[in-house]
This record gives C-alpha cells, sequence and structure tokens, in this order.
C-alpha cells in the first residue's frame, strides 16, 4: 500500500524512529516493559475513540495504517491514553457490549492492508472496493466484504505459509484453547445453521453431547481451522498495534461489560453458569431500572449468571475472563459495576426493565478473588447510574478509581458529578460512548442547565465542548477522558450510542479532515497548562 498520509504538520515531530514489520510476525500478548502511568498516580489526558470509528479504506476503522495515524495525532496532543470499547464480534445490533465471545476478536476490525503485506491478499483482492467513501458503517455490507477477504486470506495461508508460520498458528491454537477451541466450533456451527441462535440448533448440538460435537467437530474441521485463523489474525494485528502506542508512551484502557450476550459461545459453552429453563432460555434477563436515559428502564435481554455455581469455584470463568482481556490492553473499565453489588433482574417475558427487582450481587467475595488473582487490580468502575452507598463502600474497598460525566454535572445544584467533589482516583469525562456529544447535549438543556453551566465552569462563547474539556482538564481527578467528537466539537449526528434505541448505533466515523486542525496542539497546551503531560 502507499505511505499513510498526513494529517498535519503537527504530526511529524511525534513519529516514531522505527516500526515494527507490518505482517503478524510480532511479539505475544502482553509483552512489552511498558509501565501503565495510571498505576503511578500521574495525571493525565486521553480519547475515546473505537477502532471501528477511525476513517479508512474498507467501510470500517481497522487496525492497520489509519489506527497509527491516530496514536501520532494523540502523541501530538499530549495524550497518554486511548480508550476503547470491548474489541469482542458483535452481533445482533452490531453492539460492543453485545459481543458472541467474551474472549474472541472482532474480524471486522482486522487490518486488509496488512494482510496485503504478508501476500495472503493481492491489490486484485483490494480492487474496486466499494466501501471506501462511508462515514457510516454499513454492518451488513462490510461483513459481507471483509469475510470474502479473510476467506481468501486463509485458503492462500493454506497453500504459500511457511513452516514457521504455520508452528506460529499452531502454538496460538494451543495456547489459547480453553476458549478457542468453543469460539471455532460455536461460529462453525453458528454458520452452518444459518445464523441461528445456538439453542435452536439440533438438540444434541444444543445441549453438548459429546458424540454430537466429536460428530461436527470432524465434519466442520476445514471451517473450525478457519475461524482460528481469523483469530490468531487478530490478535497479532491487535499486538502490533498496541506495542506501537506503547512506543509512543500510550496505554490503552478497555471495556469490558458486565454481562454477555445469550447467543453466546460463552452461555452456549457454560450452561451451567446462566440462569436458564428446561429449554435453555433464559429465566431472567438484565438490564436497569428507569433512569436519566430511559423511562421505562433499559431491557438489556442478558442472561443473569448463577453467582451462586460460580463462587463454588472460585469464580474460575471470570478470573480466566479477565485474564484473557486483560492480556490485550493495559486497564480495564467494568462495565456496570454497580451489577457487582447490586443488579437488576427482569422477568425474560417482560417487555420493559420496568417490573424488575435488584438482586445482592458477589460484592466482595468476588473482587476477594479477583484480587488473590491478580494482585493489584488495573481495573476502572463504571459507577454510574443509581448508586447506592454499598457500590460506593465496594468500589472503595478494592481501591478502584470511579467516573465522573460532566454532562451529568448541571442537572441538579451541587451534583456529585461536579469537580469540587472528585477525589484524585477519579477518571473525568466531558460524555461516554452512550451520551449525546456535548454540542448534541447543549441544544437539548434546560434553563436551569445552561445557567449552571456558565455560573460554574464561565464563559462558553468559546463552545461547550471546549469549555468542559477545559473543565474536566482543570479539575483535580488523575484523569481526564474526552469522546473524539467532542474534541472536534461535533453534533448529534456524530452520537455513537442512543440508548435504548435498537437502531443506527455504533456505526459513526471519524473524517480524515477532523484530524487535519490546530486541534492537536491546542488539546496539548491545555493537557501541558492542567499537567496532563509527562
Amino acid at each position: 500500500p502507499n505511505d499513510p498520509p498526513d494529517f498535519g504538520r503537527e504530526i511529524a515531530v511525534a513519529k516514531r524512529e522505527s516500526s515494527p514489520r507490518a505482517g503478524i510476525d510480532v511479539v505475544e500478548e502482553g509483552d512489552s516493559n511498558f509501565q501503565d502511568p495510571f498505576m503511578q498516580s500521574t495525571r493525565r489526558a486521553g480519547i475515546l475513540l473505537h477502532p471501528s470509528s477511525l476513517p479508512g479504506d474498507f467501510g470500517i476503522g481497522d487496525f492497520g495504517r489509519e489506527a497509527e495515524n491516530f496514536l501520532h495525532w494523540c502523541k501530538a496532543a499530549g495524550q497518554s491514553l486511548w480508550q476503547i470499547l470491548p474489541l469482542g464480534p458483535t452481533g445482533l445490533g452490531n453492539s460492543p457490549y453485545g459481543a458472541l465471545s467474551s474472549f474472541a476478536g472482532n474480524p471486522l476490525l482486522i487490518s486488509p492492508e496488512l494482510l496485503l503485506h504478508e501476500r495472503w491478499l493481492t491489490p486484485e483482492d483490494l480492487a474496486g472496493n466499494p466501501h471506501s467513501d462511508i462515514r457510516h458503517v454499513d454492518f451488513g455490507a462490510v461483513t459481507t466484504f471483509k469475510e470474502s477477504l479473510l476467506r481468501k486470506s486463509f485458503e492462500r495461508f493454506r497453500q504459500t505459509a511457511e513452516k514457521s508460520q504455520r508452528k506460529e498458528l499452531a502454538a496460538f491454537s494451543q495456547s489459547h484453547r480453553a476458549w478457542l477451541d468453543d469460539w471455532a466450533t460455536y461460529a462453525a456451527l453458528k454458520g452452518r445453521f444459518g445464523g441461528r441462535e445456538w439453542s435452536s440448533w439440533d438438540l444434541g448440538l444444543a445441549r453438548r453431547d459429546g458424540v454430537a460435537l466429536a460428530a461436527a467437530r470432524k465434519q466442520l474441521h476445514t471451517e473450525i481451522a478457519y475461524h482460528s485463523f481469523v483469530q490468531w489474525i487478530f490478535f497479532h494485528q491487535w499486538t502490533r498495534l498496541r506495542r506501537f502506542a506503547h512506543d509512543l508512551g500510550i496505554s490503552i484502557l478497555g471495556d469490558l461489560p458486565i454481562y454477555v450476550a445469550y447467543d453466546s459461545a460463552d452461555v452456549w459453552a457454560n450452561q451451567h453458569l446462566f440462569v436458564l429453563d428446561e429449554n435453555r432460555k433464559p429465566l431472567v434477563v438484565s438490564g436497569v431500572p428507569p433512569d436519566y436515559f430511559s423511562k421505562t428502564g433499559q431491557r438489556w435481554g442478558n442472561p443473569i449468571y448463577r453467582w451462586d455455581v460460580m463462587a463454588k469455584d472460585g469464580f474460575e470463568w471470570w478470573i480466566h475472563r479477565l485474564r484473557g482481556n486483560l492480556a490485550l490492553v493495559d486497564e480495564l473499565r467494568l462495565d456496570h459495576f454497580r451489577g457487582f453489588s447490586g443488579y437488576w433482574e427482569i422477568p425474560a417475558d417482560e417487555e420493559t426493565a420496568v417490573n424488575g427487582r435488584w438482586v445482592p450481587g458477589p460484592g466482595e467475595r468476588f473482587f476477594s478473588a479477583v484480587r488473590n488473582a491478580f494482585g493489584e487490580l488495573p481495573l476502572v468502575a463504571e459507577d454510574l447510574g443509581t448508586i447506592t452507598p454499598d457500590v460506593e463502600v465496594l468500589r472503595e474497598s478494592f481501591n478502584l478509581p470511579g467516573m465522573r460525566v460532566l454532562q451529568f454535572a448541571f442537572g441538579e445544584v451541587d451534583s456529585n458529578h461536579l469537580p469540587h467533589h472528585y477525589t484524585r482516583r477519579t477518571i473525568v469525562y466531558t460524555g461516554t460512548h452512550d451520551n449525546n456529544t456535548s454540542v448534541g447535549w447543549m441544544h437539548v438543556t434546560t434553563e436551569d442547565e445552561r445557567r449552571r453551566i456558565v455560573q460554574y465552569c464561565g464563559e462558553t462563547s468559546g463552545g461547550i465542548a471546549w469549555t468542559l474539556i477545559r473543565t474536566a482538564y482543570a479539575s483535580v481527578a488523575d484523569t481526564a477522558i474526552v469522546p473524539f467528537q467532542d474534541v472536534c466539537a461535533l453534533g448529534s449526528d456524530a452520537r455513537m450510542n442512543t440508548p435504548g434505541e435498537g437502531h443506527n448505533n455504533w456505526s459513526w466515523r471519524a473524517r480524515h479532515e477532523q484530524f487535519r486542525s490546530d486541534t492537536p496542539q491546542r488539546l496539548h497546551h491545555l493537557a501541558e497548562l492542567t499537567g496532563r503531560t509527562k
């Protein structure tokens, strides 16, 4: 491919002196001497932008050159943290929070250009790409196109791979066997049954009868090998990008949903760990009660864990899940942290979340097991929503940083989201992936909210987005994270997700021109002024 385009003069000063090879022959996961600045309790600044939102030529952002360019931009802007959403393969609705596996990676994020470098694709394979100028992800079209490229790569690998590369794949498959066998088999069977959820498969396969599984694995051997190959490519490309970030002094904050999707390899392979009926369907599902985002609450629909069963083996599945995710990032945000203290349980036949109930979560027993397994916990508690004292006690007992969101700070007098309530061990956001952009939010605020904003933050003539950025950066919170949309002062059409809405979510993409401005210098100056640069 051609050399990456420059995003502006400001990036030139941040370009690295050397670069790892562009293929997949790279270090293993976690093989880095990088020291996470968060664990050193230094002030820092970061950007929230999921890889799928990066610009690029293939209809969706990926781990290739545009991701590297973005990291150069972050370096030039004085940023030392990149926050992403979950990296798993998305299912119905395309939500990263409803992945088909807690362990596998999303094939749509694999870079075709890096496959071209490996000669597992040819320029002809990439010619005529119909998705080169899409500003929102067309998930159906992108999935079809990307899968065709990955299958061509797999066939070329089978025909031309060197012995060392075959050994690498075999070693990867062995080291990740605990989850990869189930994922590859699940993915192959899902294809065989036309995408239907696992509970509707042939009975023997749905309930994982040993004889039926062995026969299916034999019959689907090549398809299972394909899905293992795709995961190998994903992990190596992501590891390469993570090392690139570390070389620039940028750490990565990942995201781990508390729940998993019902139609997932996780539930299919571990049915005894979830509250299911005799037909393997959920008896109760997850969600949250009515709140800021929805008058009827949010019915997420994920199956509920059998925490009592999990506790008997020391939460082994969860320890394995955390270990797998921490191998890919430097820190993990625990989405819906309050669910570990108490969670909203909804009867599966209810259409909304209104008629749910609070149920005690695994609490201290769970986090004690996690601490015994990992020592110091590189975890962030997403403690938003209905937070009761027991949730705060649980977070503080394990020294986990919490979150504050400035868009929540002005709806009432003396909100705990206002900076004078923060402690150092806090991550402050202008907004999250679930919020409107700050510009869009300002258009729907009340007169009282607008008055409080001016009274608290001062003059907003420079724009609400940068007013909130300045307020976040000047706070005592060790970490300030800003969605890329707010850095660019974009409106509601750049929103990533609207909770409770089933359509038009997760598809927003940045444009090249949004990186070509004086924004990095402006952001770097503000970070330097507030002590957030190294």
